[in-house]
């Protein structure tokens, strides 16, 4: 009896140092935060205003004799074109008078021997490889002479083919020639229009060829 009176007695006593022992943890204790949290905080996001008032964007007009020298250079390919024409001449006759302002400088440029030749080689180790001129310039005369050697190809496979003068032969024959004189016609007023306009022509078939000898 006297012992289970004793350990009646002695349970309260036990909770009370137990619960005097027990550490009171926090919620910031149980689960504390990693130290990159702590130390590496966002920063804010600062915005950048752009301004072009201290650099303003290129805008310098093309001076006149760089757009000079680039509208006389497309008339190379043409003059050397016009072989490619005859048969629309001989078909249209009134086409030929569109081409009458023309026929002084074409006169002029017949009448010197091997003046193709030399305004071909003028233009390019003059122009081209010259760095004295600007970049339009260069452009614009690589263009003019990448357009005059692609010229020679419809030539050169009309002389080794010898298509004849009647026959399917011929009639490919006056079709390519109709098709390339037409184009060079719209390379040459495509070229002296954006020339004179001191913008860069970009010609079909012949820009990125031109653009890679620069």
């Amino acid at each position: 009896m006297a012992s289970l009176t004793l350990s009646l007695s002695l349970h309260p006593s036990s909770k009370h140092f137990i619960s005097s022992f027990t550490p009171r943890l926090s919620t910031a204790q149980i689960f504390p935060s990693p130290k990159w949290a702590q130390t590496h905080r966002p920063k804010p996001i600062s915005t950048v205003q752009m301004s072009y008032k201290n650099n303003p964007p290129s805008s310098a007009p093309t001076p006149a004799p760089e757009r000079l020298i680039s509208a006389v250079a497309y008339t190379l390919p043409f003059f050397n074109s016009l072989q490619y024409g005859r048969y629309l001449f001989m078909q249209y006759p009134q086409l030929g008078l569109l081409f009458d302002p023309f026929l002084p400088l074409l006169g002029l440029y017949r009448a010197f021997p091997y003046a193709s030749f030399v305004a071909f080689f003028a233009l390019y180790l003059g122009v081209v490889r010259n760095p004295s001129f600007s970049r339009y310039v260069r452009f614009n005369a690589m263009q003019a002479v990448t357009l005059d050697v692609l010229l020679v190809v419809p030539l050169l496979l009309t002389r080794i083919f010898n298509p004849g003068r009647a026959g399917i032969g011929f009639k490919l024959m006056l079709w390519g020639h109709n098709a390339v004189f037409v184009f060079s016609c719209f390379c040459f007023v495509y070229g002296l229009i954006c020339s004179m306009l001191g913008k860069t022509p970009y010609l079909p078939f012949v820009a990125d060829a031109a653009g890679r000898q620069l």
